[in-house]
C-alpha cells in the first residue's frame, strides 16, 4: 500500500514548483486543479451540473472560467453550491489515481487541502509557504491576478499561521535548493515508515 502525502500552500507559496521535485524524485503527483480543468473540459463531468446551478458559465460544452469567477465574485455564497457540485467529482478523481498507482509514495497537490478537511486522507501533509510580501511580489509578477482577485482568494483560505501548526512538513520556498533539501528529507523519513 503506497503512503499518501498531501500537499498545500496558498497561491504563490511555491506549491506547483515543489511537486514537480516531488516528480522528479520519481513520485507520482495528482493535481487537484488538473483535475477540476478536466472536469470543466468538453465533455467533463461537471459540465452539465454547473450548467443546471448557474446561468450562462458554458460556451462550446465547456465550463468558461472567467465567467464562473464573475459569479462567484458577485455572490461569494455560490462556492457552496459549486463546491457540492465539483468536490465528489474530484474525490472520485483522486481514488482513480490511486488504483492506478502501486508506487511507495505518492503526492497530492491540493490547495484548498486544510479548508475541505481533506488532511485526515492523508498520512502526512506537505505545507509550501514563504512570506506574505514576497507572495504578493509573486502574483504581482504573474500579472493574470488583480488585487480584489487575491485578496478573494486568501479570504477563502486559512491562515498561514494554521496552517503551520496543522502540517506535518513546512517548506519555506525562498530557495530552489532549500526546497529539494527539504523534499529529500521528506522522502527518506517517510520511507522510512513504510
Amino acid at each position: 500500500m503506497s503512503i499518501l502525502l498531501g500537499l498545500t500552500g496558498s497561491i504563490a507559496t511555491g506549491k506547483s514548483t515543489t511537486a514537480k521535485i516531488f516528480a522528479e524524485a520519481g513520485v507520482p503527483v495528482w493535481d487537484a486543479d488538473e483535475a477540476v480543468h478536466r472536469l470543466y473540459a468538453r465533455g467533463g463531468e461537471a459540465v452539465e451540473p454547473i450548467e443546471g446551478a448557474f446561468t450562462d458559465v458554458v460556451t462550446d460544452g465547456a465550463v468558461d472560467r472567467e465567467r464562473l469567477r464573475d459569479q462567484l465574485e458577485k455572490d461569494p455564497a455560490a462556492f457552496d453550491r459549486l463546491n457540492s457540485i465539483v468536490h465528489p467529482l474530484v474525490q472520485d478523481d483522486r481514488k482513480a489515481f490511486i488504483k492506478r498507482h502501486d508506487e511507495r509514495v505518492l503526492l497530492f497537490d491540493i490547495p484548498l487541502l486544510f479548508e475541505t478537511k481533506a488532511e485526515t486522507a492523508f498520512y502526512k501533509v506537505v505545507l509550501t509557504t514563504i512570506d506574505a510580501q514576497e507572495q504578493r511580489r509573486r502574483v504581482v509578477s504573474r500579472r493574470s491576478m488583480s488585487e480584489d482577485q487575491l485578496e478573494l482568494i486568501l479570504g477563502r483560505q486559512i491562515p498561514d499561521r494554521e496552517k503551520r501548526k496543522r502540517a506535518d512538513y513546512v517548506i519555506e520556498t525562498w530557495s530552489m535548493v532549500h526546497v529539494r533539501r527539504r523534499v529529500k528529507d521528506i522522502l527518506d523519513e517517510v520511507s522510512k515508515d513504510a
